[in-house]
């Protein structure tokens, strides 16, 4: 632990939105959105690879970090149902 008891990367807590039901997940700036995207889908009960999630209008990767979007505590992330094909 650094001088003054302080953490050096400290954690923030990410909300998941998904159909109004909300989880918040608290990850360090530098954890790639895979773990967050993991635990959210598990904890909404899906299946691994359902969702699509999207901040500020943008959709996330699972190799891009809560730091590459800026994103601060407090932030929220949607969770959509992700679609397969189109036309019918």
């Amino acid at each position: 632990m650094s001088e003054g008891g302080e953490d050096v990367k400290p954690k923030i807590d990410l909300t998941i939105n998904y159909e109004g039901r909300t989880c918040t997940i608290k990850v360090k700036p530098t954890t790639p959105l895979k773990k967050v995207f993991d635990a959210a889908e598990k904890r909404f009960g899906r299946e691994p690879g359902t969702f699509k999630f999207v901040y500020d209008g943008e959709r996330l990767l699972p190799q891009d970090t809560p730091a590459t979007h800026g994103m601060e505590s407090g932030d929220i992330i949607d969770a959509h149902l992700e679609q397969l094909g189109g036309r019918y």
